[in-house]
């Protein structure tokens, strides 16, 4: 069996107002398409320390008011290599600083009845919803070479031990 790389990243989506707050991603991995903000964590940084940078690279804003709701582990083609990616979820209501678009993402508001699924990653129906419900959840999808969702599971947790 193939020993695969393990990446730690995050995933913050920001619902405030009967809106959630995406980014179209506009350079590397996910170009085009519809995200949250986050990325992989760092060499010395806790998972939370990861979400925050990330955030304000990506948004230009400081994170409040967040917590932890989920963990996706995904079989993932990431730059040509098959890798295990954890990608530890947040849901934030509230933070500081104003939003801008950067080099990398470009935000935008959607209300919580109309989020263009069809511009985001296949998984994101199965979970974000969940996210949107309050609930807290665990999930492991695999992709093939072409992003196309394989397989996909996930369930509520109990506890935010699972987390």
């Amino acid at each position: 069996m193939e020993e695969l790389r393990n990446i730690n990243s995050t995933l913050l989506v920001i619902i405030k107002d009967g809106k959630i707050l995406l980014g179209e991603k506009k350079r590397g991995f996910a170009k085009g398409l519809l995200n949250g903000f986050g990325g992989k964590q760092d060499i010395g940084e806790t998972i939370d320390e990861t979400m925050i940078r990330e955030t304000q690279e990506e948004l230009g804003v400081t994170p409040v008011d967040y917590e932890k709701i989920g963990k996706i582990h995904f079989d993932v083609w990431y730059k040509g290599e098959r890798v295990n990616m954890f990608v530890s979820v947040y849901k934030c209501s509230n933070y500081i600083g104003e939003t801008r678009e950067t080099d990398e993402m470009k935000p935008m508001w959607f209300k919580l009845d109309n989020i263009p699924y069809e511009k985001m990653f296949q998984d994101d129906l199965l979970w974000l919803p969940m996210a949107i419900r309050g609930e807290k959840f665990t999930g492991k999808v695999v992709f093939n070479k072409e992003m196309q969702m394989q397989s996909h599971q996930f369930e509520v947790c109990d506890s935010d031990k699972q987390l």
